[in-house]
């Protein structure tokens, strides 16, 4: 698999002409599957726009074009799940100015996400829209729904503008995801689909990337004489 910027979408099945799987075979592909360079799956839900107060609608044709996050969270009323939130919301100008739209997501009613974020303090000013995924359906397409509990995983999904995911981050319930580490991958995927170079590990605005797209030749094999471990840790 190379270095290249350019991410293209995989097939599905029947997109590929693979042969029919066995149900053996079909589960191992479903526990190793990832969302990873496919196309966002297509759904359409009910959901709370907190910024205005009002229900609103959405579905994956809003999306189309711009990059966008779908994240996933087992519930509301819960304890972990609004930390996140909140913390996603704190950064909500900040994704804005990227051209990032989000959307967070749980199997809860729109009715429940209102009186959620009305009564729980910490999502005081919240202006994010929550999706209510009642049927399940776009959880199990993206693959985080834990289906003898009803809710999801914590997912979190980043679309590039072709609509491919690019990125995808999935957690147990205990353990709340990192907003900051999330922005400044997004800053990355977004840097390296501007220009062509990739970013190694860490790589924040101002530091150095790999020009993979003019001296590919040159660096194969000798990544250590563009970078320093000390480079990449500073």
């Amino acid at each position: 698999m190379s270095c290249d910027t350019k991410i293209k979408p995989r097939k599905s099945a029947n997109q590929s002409g693979e042969q029919v799987l066995t149900p053996t075979s079909m589960e191992k592909r479903i526990m190793g599957s990832t969302m990873v360079r496919r196309e966002m799956p297509e759904f359409s839900i009910d959901a709370y726009d907190a910024n205005t107060g009002h229900y609103t609608h959405v579905s994956s044709d809003d999306y189309k074009g711009k990059w966008a996050v779908i994240c996933f969270y087992p519930a509301d009323f819960t304890f972990v799940c609004p930390t996140e939130i909140a913390a996603m919301n704190a950064k909500y100008d900040e994704f804005q100015k990227m051209g990032v739209e989000i959307l967070a997501v749980s199997v809860d009613s729109k009715f429940s996400h209102k009186r959620f974020v009305e009564t729980e303090p910490i999502l005081k000013g919240l202006q994010l829209t929550i999706g209510a995924d009642t049927t399940k359906e776009v959880s199990a397409k993206f693959g985080v729904l834990i289906e003898e509990e009803g809710v999801a995983l914590r997912g979190r999904f980043l679309f590039n503008p072709d609509g491919v995911c690019v990125a995808q981050e999935v957690q147990a319930d205990s353990v709340g995801r990192n907003v900051n580490e999330f922005i400044r991958q997004v800053e990355a995927w977004q840097y390296a689909t501007k220009t062509g170079e990739v970013c190694p590990a860490g790589w924040r605005p101002g530091k150095k990337t790999l020009p993979v797209n003019t001296d590919a030749e040159k660096m194969t094999g000798r990544v250590g004489d563009y970078i320093t471990i000390e480079e990449i840790l500073s």
